[in-house]
């Protein structure tokens, strides 16, 4: 791990900047308040680059590492968590159509995800499957030179908003191994979308319940092979710790400037608020966990881009340590500004709302300490 950026990628985080400030600073807080999905942002998103970078360069991504990717979303996260985040969902699904689909899929739909043109949402959590996903119980039932998918997803990021949804369906016994994986058009007859949530953050991405009654899939339409389903998501939840805890780092940074600059402007007791001692060490120590918690995810990043075998450890490390600290560095900052941080006119509460979910949801934090544990105790890993 490199601990200084290239020029290279300094240019490409720049770029990731001007694109925050100039499409999602004016329009964050009205995406907030009247609950929209932007899809002109996220086709200026695509035009840049940013609906494929890690996707392969044979569907039209630019193939970039993990890494790379990182600095893109922090910096878009500093002003908008709720939409960049969607942006990392679609990432993530754009790379998984690249990876595992078949060459007829990959030739209709990756240019057309990697561009932008078309988003996807990630299928894999149901009413009665969070935590535990190997239980999910969607089935896809084998019909001739297809399958009939019937079941339910919940909390589906972009759901009725999005052209293609990358579904974790059950085609065998019980368990992991039973579970495979689909990349199917949002229009596909059968598919049903309940009402829009109403939701504490998270406002600019709509998120649904998806219902599937006897919805055919072509068998050119799986991903991987039968039964690698679940793997397949795994795999795809590496990067999404990542890219959620990067997601926290961003918030959190844009939480700090923000408190800085207040600190520097206001006034009480005769002093500017930075001229108190104890404000300093607040914002030293959130400072240091910006930092931190940066360090964590990009570490991760790298284990990932390396193929380590331990990767998928630090990855739930980054996940539940940056984005613990990245809420906590907005809710200090929130509280620097005192009463004017629980206005909508300052950008603090929305960055409050927006980095809560992040410690919920890729797996809680909780489930990040057992694979974490389940690592060191069972398996002997060494993080050294």
């Amino acid at each position: 791990m490199d601990l200084e950026l290239t020029d290279e990628q300094r240019a490409f985080a720049q770029a990731a900047r001007d694109y925050a400030e100039g499409e999602l600073a004016p329009n964050a807080a009205r995406w907030d308040a009247e609950g929209i999905f932007p899809r002109e942002a996220f086709a200026r998103a695509g035009e840049m680059g940013f609906c494929g970078i890690y996707a392969s360069e044979d569907i039209g991504g630019l193939g970039l590492p993990r890494l790379d990717a990182t600095l893109v979303f922090e910096e878009m996260a500093a002003v908008d968590p709720s939409t960049t985040a969607f942006l990392t969902i679609h990432n993530m699904a754009a790379w998984m159509v690249g990876k595992w689909g078949q060459p007829a899929l990959r030739e209709a739909w990756g240019p057309l995800l990697a561009s932008g043109e078309k988003l996807a949402s990630y299928c894999l959590t149901e009413p009665g499957a969070g935590s535990d996903a190997a239980s999910l119980s969607t089935r896809a039932q084998r019909q001739g030179d297809g399958y009939v998918v019937n079941g339910a997803k919940a909390f589906i990021s972009g759901g009725g908003d999005t052209d293609l949804l990358v579904v974790m369906a059950r085609t065998g016994g019980e368990g992991a191994g039973g579970i495979s994986a689909f990349a199917i058009p949002a229009d596909s007859e059968g598919i049903g979308y309940g009402r829009k949530e109403e939701k504490m953050g998270w406002n600019s991405q709509s998120t649904r319940p998806i219902t599937f009654e006897n919805v055919r899939v072509p068998a050119a339409n799986m991903l991987g092979q039968e039964g690698e389903g679940f793997k397949i998501a795994m795999k795809g939840l590496d990067g999404g710790r990542i890219n959620i805890g990067t997601c926290s780092v961003g918030a959190a940074q844009g939480a700090l400037d923000a408190a800085r600059r207040y600190m520097d402007e206001r006034r009480q007791f005769n002093r500017r608020l930075a001229e108190f001692q104890a404000l300093q060490f607040k914002l030293a120590d959130m400072a240091t966990h910006v930092v931190a918690a940066r360090q964590m995810v990009r570490l991760a990043a790298c284990k990932l881009d390396a193929g380590a075998p331990d990767a998928a450890t630090y990855c739930a490390m980054a996940k539940r340590f940056a984005t613990d600290m990245g809420f906590q560095v907005c809710l200090d900052a929130q509280q620097i500004h005192g009463g004017y941080g629980y206005l909508k006119d300052y950008p603090l509460e929305r960055l409050v709302r927006d980095t809560r979910v992040h410690q919920i949801l890729e797996g809680t934090n909780e489930i990040m300490r057992v694979i974490i544990a389940r690592q060191l105790l069972e398996k002997g890993a060494d993080i050294r």
